[in-house]
């Protein structure tokens, strides 16, 4: 395993740092969609938390044992970070999985369960917020992650050219797979992006959120959101009307059934996509915004349409 045990790591954020000695403040946190925490920036390392008393550890386990879909969640216990989890697309019974996002924790326990599954053939990491130590997790499988390239002033380990390849298009596809593709939304960072999956499940993390009510099959009173559309989720700043525009022209052509958002539960289906163009029109009316824009949602073409 290529691990760097020593490498400083935000207890906030949980993204790994490539100096040798941890900076006086975490650049992601210090940023005003994020936050230092009250007690103080604090650090630790990879080996650190291998040892902790806390008992660190990663869950995988299938996201809905109830369908043959082979998506695992990748999420560590106790709560570490940002509390996200990974998402890990099992494809062609092992020989191509990818993972979505990253989790911080890593040790050999972890490796061993990802490879009996057919280990890592890709990762891509939708925004900075959940870089966490991808660069261990590419070396140690030995595969390439994809970042977008507007977002590289938030990359922490600049350096690692073996694994890191940058997505400048708005679509990233590849080559001879039909069955996945990257999408930039903007919004939460300017390369935040989404990723669908065999033409029915889209993974999010945070331009597009699942709120707590969308989770869940029984019937929703009316005006009641299934997502939130946020500049910054912890500061709770939502994003503009032009923003959340813009995320449903990037994704109308998409098809989706289910979203599977950043942690454990946070699934949305079915309905997904009506779904998401519903809790816009919700979102921007409680803004203020139904003077300026007028919404409509037809089945066969799934277009949003603005009017000033």
């Amino acid at each position: 395993m290529e691990i760097s045990l020593h490498l400083p790591i935000c207890t906030a954020c949980g993204v790994q740092y490539e100096s040798s000695t941890a900076p006086e403040t975490c650049l992601i946190c210090d940023d005003p969609r994020q936050y230092v925490p009250a007690t103080g920036q604090a650090w630790t390392t990879l080996g650190a938390m291998q040892v902790s008393t806390a008992g660190y550890r990663n869950e995988i386990k299938l996201v809905d044992p109830e369908e043959e879909l082979e998506l695992y969640s990748v999420c560590t216990v106790p709560k570490f970070g940002m509390d996200q989890r990974a998402l890990l697309m099992v494809r062609d019974g092992g020989k191509r999985n990818v993972l979505w996002d990253c989790v911080s924790f890593l040790d050999a326990e972890t490796v061993e369960r990802i490879t009996r599954l057919g280990g890592i053939s890709m990762i891509v990491l939708s925004h900075p917020h959940f870089y966490a130590t991808h660069v261990d997790w590419a070396r140690t499988f030995k595969c390439e992650v994809y970042l977008s390239s507007m977002d590289t002033d938030f990359l922490m380990r600049p350096n690692a050219n073996d694994v890191q390849r940058f997505i400048n298009e708005d679509i990233f596809t590849v080559e001879g797979d039909d069955e996945l593709s990257v999408v930039r939304v903007d919004g939460h960072f300017p390369g935040s992006m989404v990723c669908g999956w065999k033409g029915r499940h889209l993974l999010v993390s945070d331009s597009i959120s699942v709120a707590l009510s969308g989770v869940g099959r029984r019937p929703r009173r009316a005006g009641t959101t299934s997502f939130n559309f946020m500049w910054s989720h912890c500061n709770m700043i939502p994003l503009d009307a032009s923003a959340i525009y813009y995320i449903w022209v990037a994704i109308r052509d998409m098809k989706f059934d289910a979203v599977h958002g950043h942690r454990d539960g946070l699934t949305v289906k079915p309905n997904a996509k009506e779904r998401v163009l519903e809790s816009m029109k919700i979102v921007l009316e409680k803004m203020g915004c139904c003077d300026e824009l007028v919404f409509d949602f037809e089945a066969e073409e799934e277009y949003l349409y603005f009017e000033v």
